[in-house]
Parts: C-alpha cells; sequence; structure tokens
C-alpha cells in the first residue's frame, strides 16, 4: 500500500502543527511526516492519528542549530546526537513510525574527520534500532557543505552498510544534480524506503517544474515500490489548489491509501 504522505514541516505551514494533521487528511493524504513533531506528546499524536486514520511515516533523529541541517557527522557533537536520536526512536515507537533520519549535517571543519563521525554515528543508531522496528534512512541532499550529497555517495554508504538502512529518494534533489528521476528510480528502486516528491526548479508541486512525474510513478509501480510517497514541496498557490493533483496520482498508484472518510480540519 503506497501511503501518499504530506510533509507538514512544508504544507499547511500557517496552521499550528496540530491543526496541520486534520488539514493534511482533509485534503486527501493518508499519512504525514514532519522533522521534529516533539512539541505534541507521543500519545496524543498517536491518539490524533489514530482518529484521523493517519500513518506517520518518518521523522528526524535532530537537526541541530540554525543552519546544521543534522548532526550526524559533527565532530564533538557525538553526545547530543546519540540524546536526540534515543528521544527520536522513543517516540517513533510510540506513534508507530517506521522510518528514523538522522541528518548528517553541514561540514563546517575537516570532511576526513566528518566522514569517521558519521559512518559511528549511523553505527551506532542501527544498533539502537534492531529489534524496534524502526529503520534508517539516509538522503543524499544538494544543499552546500550537507556532508551526504550525491545520490552514488548515498548508494555507496548503504551498499558498506550491507543495506541496513534504506535511502530517501527526493525528486527535486536528484534533478539538482543532473539525475533523470524516473531512470535513477527504475534502476534503483530496491534501495529506496521513502520519496520525497517535489518539481525541480523552484521545489514547488508536481506540474511547475520539469521533472516527468508520470515516468517517476511508471518507475515506481514497475518496481513493485510500496513505500510512502511524500510531498515536501513549497506551495506556489493556495495548499488546496496544490494538492488537486492527489486525485490523479491515486489513480496511477492503485492500493494508494486515503484517511478515514469524514476527517476534518
Amino acid at each position: 500500500m503506497n501511503r501518499l504522505s504530506a510533509h507538514i514541516g512544508y504544507l499547511y505551514a500557517a496552521l499550528p502543527l496540530a491543526r496541520r494533521l486534520a488539514a493534511a487528511a482533509r485534503d486527501g493524504f493518508s499519512a504525514v511526516e514532519h522533522p521534529g513533531p516533539y512539541d505534541i506528546p507521543a500519545s496524543e499524536m498517536r491518539a490524533r492519528l489514530d482518529d484521523l486514520g493517519l500513518a506517520f511515516t518518518q521523522i528526524t533523529s535532530g537537526m541541530g542549530g540554525a543552519g546544521e541541517k543534522g548532526l550526524a557527522c559533527l565532530k564533538g557533537r557525538e553526545s547530543e546526537f546519540r540524546a536526540g536520536f534515543d528521544r527520536a526512536l522513543d517516540y517513533a515507537q510510540a506513534i508507530g513510525c517506521t522510518y528514523l533520519h538522522p541528518m548528517a549535517g553541514v561540514v563546517t571543519g575537516g570532511w576526513l574527520d566528518a566522514g569517521e563521525v558519521y559512518r559511528a554515528n549511523l553505527g551506532w543508531a542501527l544498533e539502537r534500532c534492531e529489534g524496534t522496528g524502526v529503520r534508517l534512512l539516509v538522503e543524499a541532499i544538494t544543499i552546500p557543505g550537507y556532508y551526504m550529497g550525491t545520490l552514488a555517495s548515498a548508494a555507496e554508504l548503504q551498499d558498506a552498510f550491507a543495506g541496513r538502512f534504506d535511502l530517501l529518494f527526493d525528486s527535486h534533489h536528484a534533478a539538482v544534480l543532473s539525475e533523470d528521476p524516473a531512470s535513477w528510480v527504475a534502476t534503483n528502486a530496491p534501495r529506496i524506503g521513502h520519496v520525497h516528491i517535489a518539481d525541480h526548479p523552484g521545489r514547488h508541486e508536481p506540474g511547475t517544474g520539469t521533472v516527468d512525474f508520470p515516468a517517476v510513478l511508471s518507475a515506481l509501480s514497475g518496481a513493485g515500490y510500496r513505500g510512502a510517497i511524500g510531498f515536501e514541496y513549497i506551495p506556489s498557490i493556495p495548499i488546496a489548489e496544490s494538492t488537486r493533483f492527489l486525485s490523479c496520482w491515486k489513480r496511477l498508484l492503485p492500493g494508494a491509501a486515503s484517511p478515514s472518510p469524514g476527517a476534518s480540519a
């Protein structure tokens, strides 16, 4: 079952966090995701999700300070990373979220040190996840200085860890890297645990840029991808209008789940 997941850090950003859940369900999403939902206690989050028929698909294990974009590769921040990871893992288990994304972070010192710290932290995090039902995600992010900056590097790291984590594939970042998103998916689908959708350029909703999303969906369907498809875009028009494409996507993805009838904001 492909769940269509609203990234409520990007979508419905004008609403208080708790109200974004109902708004996502109202507009036809069957899941949500957010890097740091911790202002809502886990028990309350689980109750809200259950009431709305939503799943929570992925969270991060800590973004760090402004502009850091994660802590996993930052030397001297290991204790902070691990404390944040344990908090996120507990929260994920409590709300039934199956993916944690320990974001690598922006490198400000030596790249060699960053690589060693990142691998050590990933290895530690993988051990913490054993037996929990929670898996890790690694994403190639095209922010200047971000440690994991290419799809090739992410795949190489995945192989080095014997496939013990999955990749988060982002259509916008792929396009920035001059990769054809559909071709990359067709070749690498078994690596992918979660998908992010945004057009390029602009990181707006599908149909505003150059990404061939029917081809991306065809590649995902052809590979038997059954994971979540998350919409992490900046709306260029009012959100209710920007989500109208969802009905078409549901037709193209047989089995895409819908939230419980009657969900309202």
